[in-house]
């Protein structure tokens, strides 16, 4: 392609133009009520509001307002700020990282929706027609303007971006027609990326009934629903299948508290086991010398349940991929013999939540579970066919898995498209993908 030469472009594709962000873009007053004067249920009367955590955690580029979840706050709280419309772009100006900070969304198919911006965000409604809806969120997201925002945060324990900064950010703008091409390439891979996690949101949810009906009981290994005459009470705990009985986690797995040492037991010359104070949390750069694993700190093995036992994400687990050493942050359970790995940790995964709600109401701010009161955690416990039982959840959390590297490998290509498209770098026809 012919190009010519721009300041801020070494060579700018023929038809394209570099204009700043004022001069496409009006900036619109932005509401800033925070999470307690939202709420989730609709009535006729609420106003929906886009708040900056959820475009962090929730939101992709492009907000799909009728397959969106989005909160609401009360009509009179929406006083004079204007609402959104169709194409609008909403810019989270603060975040506590690099990644959340000018992570921007644009606004499309809002129809009769009434919606305005909220805390923490920039609200950008175009003034003419340099740009086509649909585009305006891949253009902010791509590679060039994402650094340009990035060169203007400021803060250090919390990062901004200033409206008057962003207003002089240069956008590289292609033709109308291009622009349609590059939108038609970059949602169909975003309609891919959604096809698989509708097929992963799928599977969780039948994994999640699964365990729910295995891990009970109630469904035979088969599929087939236990009958009624094939459970028997016990005097504690109720109904129970027959073949079951209710038990310790204690009796099945062992359970190996963490320690954490002091800095001095670190080797600075990086020979040692890696030591772990939670789930992927290394404690320090340096690993602990060999000689010193299991006198002043403990070893988890490779294929052991690390278990958080401490802090907000008490109850969350992994599976340990090589010998680490672990901190007083985690504990590993390993199973006794003839007992199965993947049924204690589907069981555990089944009464996570509950051992983090009785830890954050155990009378403190910082939750935490001890070792002896996982050993006492009561379970039901097959007496056999424990593999049997497990092994359709493993099924569909392979069929997961396996999806979710099938996104991994999209994103890698929308990124790469991204980097290459929206820069000029690269001209793909749509006629050509046959899209």
């Amino acid at each position: 392609m012919e190009g010519k030469v721009n300041n801020k472009f070494s060579n700018l594709p023929a038809g394209w133009e570099v204009k700043t962000v004022e001069q496409i873009f009006d900036f619109y007053p932005t509401a800033s009520y925070s999470r307690d004067k939202m709420f989730d249920t609709y009535n006729p009367t609420a106003i929906g509001y886009i708040h900056y955590g959820d475009i962090h955690t929730k939101y992709n580029l492009i907000l799909d307002v009728p397959n969106a979840e989005i909160p609401y706050i009360s009509e009179e709280l929406k006083k004079d700020f204007e609402y959104i419309k169709e194409g609008d772009l909403i810019l989270s100006d603060t975040s506590e990282d690099y990644e959340g900070v000018g992570k921007c969304i644009e606004i499309l198919n809002v129809g009769s929706n009434k919606i305005i911006s909220g805390l923490h965000t920039l609200m950008l409604r175009q003034k003419g027609n340099d740009l086509i809806d649909g585009f305006k969120g891949y253009l902010f997201s791509g590679e060039y303007v994402r650094n340009s925002l990035l060169r203007i945060v400021t803060g250090i324990k919390v990062y901004s971006i200033a409206k008057a900064m962003l207003a002089k950010v240069d956008l590289p703008i292609p033709s109308i027609q291009e622009q349609k091409e590059i939108t038609t390439i970059l949602s169909k891979v975003d309609e891919a990326i959604a096809s698989v996690q509708n097929s992963i949101a799928a599977a969780e949810r039948l994994k999640k009934s699964l365990m729910q009906n295995l891990l009970t009981g109630k469904m035979k290994p088969d599929g087939t629903f236990r009958t009624p005459d094939e459970f028997y009470i016990d005097e504690k705990f109720g109904k129970v299948p027959v073949g079951w009985h209710w038990g310790r986690l204690s009796e099945i797995a062992d359970i190996i508290a963490g320690q954490s040492p002091q800095g001095e037991y670190y080797n600075v010359n990086g020979a040692g086991k890696p030591m772990l104070n939670g789930p992927t949390e290394f404690t320090d750069k340096y690993p602990v010398p060999v000689q010193w694993t299991t006198k002043i700190t403990k070893l988890c093995k490779k294929g052991d349940i690390l278990f958080t036992v401490r802090g907000s994400s008490t109850g969350r687990m992994n599976l340990a991929d090589q010998e680490y050493c672990i901190g007083r942050g985690l504990a590993a359970i390993r199973p006794k013999s003839n007992n199965n790995i993947s049924f204690i940790y589907y069981t555990l995964l089944k009464i996570s939540e509950m051992i983090l709600a009785e830890a954050k109401g155990a009378g403190t701010t910082f939750p935490n579970v001890s070792r002896g009161e996982l050993m006492k955690k009561a379970i039901l416990i097959p007496d056999t066919r424990q593999n049997e039982i497990i092994a359709p959840i493993e099924q569909l959390a392979r069929f997961s898995d396996s999806k979710q590297r099938s996104i991994d490998k999209l994103e890698i290509l929308k990124k790469s498209l991204m980097q290459n498209l929206l820069t000029g770098k690269v001209y793909i026809n749509s006629k050509i993908l046959n899209i």
